[in-house]
């Protein structure tokens, strides 16, 4: 069953891993084909939902949904709320729900969405206060969990420049938990364009770097953290280079009071983002 505006019934052929559907479908786990297909894969019952909350304000679409027998028992409201807002709902085998999943544990309901990225322009839009910047983030677990940190800080926008994961990687979506519908995501292949735009729409760059000669504290108590910021975070392995550090406006790091050597990407965002939210709106 699909192309139609209802539910899997008793009696409907499952697709298999074989269907073409799903085999076009399974492309999407790869960025080359995300890429040409300008669609993504977002799993489980959370993002889905986020999904569709997402389609139904008008900021972006899915296409189907596929869901197993099981799944769909688990989550009859999701279902409904698919085929009420016309969305096709296919039913699949557990094979090929395992053939659209890059789980150990695929969870058996699976959205193929547009992406969720928007221009650099529309991301700032008219205003933004806080902004996320991951320069050559490569690993998706981390970008995602930025993603949902960012989410949760009320930031504005979050920004993948440079050489950073594709935010429609599997695992990306999954560690944002739905955050990725929530706020603007632009990409900027370009650093350089994306902080000029920046600096354009008034944000202060501010390079979150462990080996930086000033910490976080001393510039909150100053007052540097009310000002309309957008923190540029590097990857976990290397950090940012000294080149784009020297680039940025300010460069400020973590205190560490206990014997740990650092903090994790996604710690050391949200200690940096909550401090820049709470100055702003105290």
């Amino acid at each position: 069953m699909s192309g139609n505006d209802r539910a899997p019934r008793p009696g409907d052929a499952p697709f298999t891993e074989r269907t073409p559907r799903v085999v076009a479908a399974k492309r999407l786990t790869r960025r080359s084909g995300r890429d040409r297909a300008e669609r993504f894969l977002a799993e489980g019952a959370q993002a889905v939902r986020e999904a569709l909350a997402w389609a139904a304000a008008g900021r972006g679409r899915v296409h189907e949904l596929f869901v197993t027998d099981a799944a769909a028992a688990r989550n009859p409201s999701l279902v409904r709320d698919a085929v009420d807002a016309g969305v096709p709902v296919s039913a699949v085998t557990d094979r090929a729900a395992a053939a659209l999943s890059e789980t150990v544990t695929p969870q058996g309901v699976v959205a193929v969405c547009s992406p969720v990225d928007v221009p650099l322009a529309v991301a700032l839009g008219d205003g933004a206060r806080l902004v996320a910047v991951l320069h050559g983030v490569a690993d998706p677990g981390n970008a995602g969990t930025v993603v949902r940190v960012a989410d949760a800080a009320g930031a504005d926008a979050v920004i993948f420049a440079g050489d950073a994961v594709d935010p429609h990687n599997g695992k990306c979506v999954r560690a944002s938990t739905g955050s990725v519908f929530h706020l603007p995501i632009a990409r900027a292949r370009d650093a350089g364009e994306a902080f000029a735009a920046l600096r354009g729409a008034g944000l202060r760059l501010v390079a979150a770097d462990g080996y930086a000669p000033e910490d976080l504290v001393t510039a909150d108590l100053r007052g540097d953290l009310a000002a309309p910021t957008a923190w540029v975070f590097g990857s976990e392995a290397h950090g940012l280079p000294d080149d784009v550090v020297d680039s940025l406006d300010a460069a400020l790091k973590v205190p560490i009071y206990g014997g740990a050597e650092s903090l994790n990407l996604a710690t050391a965002a949200a200690v940096c983002l909550y401090a820049s939210a709470r100055a702003q709106r105290a």
